[in-house]
């Protein structure tokens, strides 16, 4: 059975919906998934008040497109508040939050690629960034300068990511 709300939706559809598919994608940057999402509200919301925009209003196109607009500002503030979704099909069900488990293979992991390291490069990287020691400190604690310090960090950060990379972590 077909209702009068019905047959002014599917007239309004007839009429402006290319008009309004091109203006949501063009406001989506050319994401036409997006714009069929946006698009079919806006049917919903001209189907669920069929009093507001008649099919034959000379009004409507205009009406729709404002309500386009409003619907894609909507949907850009939702965006910006979502996390980045990066995860491809085969990653759909994995969790990114790092667990125990994750946390402790990681360093097992960085514990084992740290043996690669000289003592002295241990020893920097020890102070610096399990410690905390700020490079004066880590200096003081070492007896040696500053800048031996900063050289020494350096390469063995340098050294730490070979380490790391040949054990299949890549690093930047």
């Amino acid at each position: 059975m077909t209702t009068d709300a019905d047959t002014s939706l599917r007239t309004l559809y007839q009429r402006h919906g290319s008009a309004l598919h091109r203006l949501a994608a063009r406001m989506l940057g050319g994401d036409w998934h997006r714009a069929e999402d946006i698009v079919q509200e806006v049917a919903i919301r001209a189907w669920q008040c069929p009093t507001d925009i008649g099919p034959m209003d000379d009004t409507a196109r205009s009406r729709l497109l404002a309500v386009v607009g409003d619907l894609v500002t909507d949907d850009d503030r939702a965006q910006a508040w979502r996390p980045v979704e990066t995860a491809g099909e085969a990653d759909m069900g994995r969790v990114t939050a790092p667990d125990a488990v994750d946390r402790t293979l990681t360093a097992q992991v960085v514990t084992d690629a740290m043996a690669d390291l000289t003592p002295r490069q241990r020893e920097v990287l020890l102070h610096l960034y399990y410690l905390g020691h700020s490079v004066d400190q880590a200096a003081r604690v070492l007896g040696v300068p500053p800048g031996t310090v900063k050289s020494r960090s350096y390469y063995a950060i340098r050294a730490l990511r070979t380490a790391l990379r040949a054990r299949g972590v890549t690093t930047r």
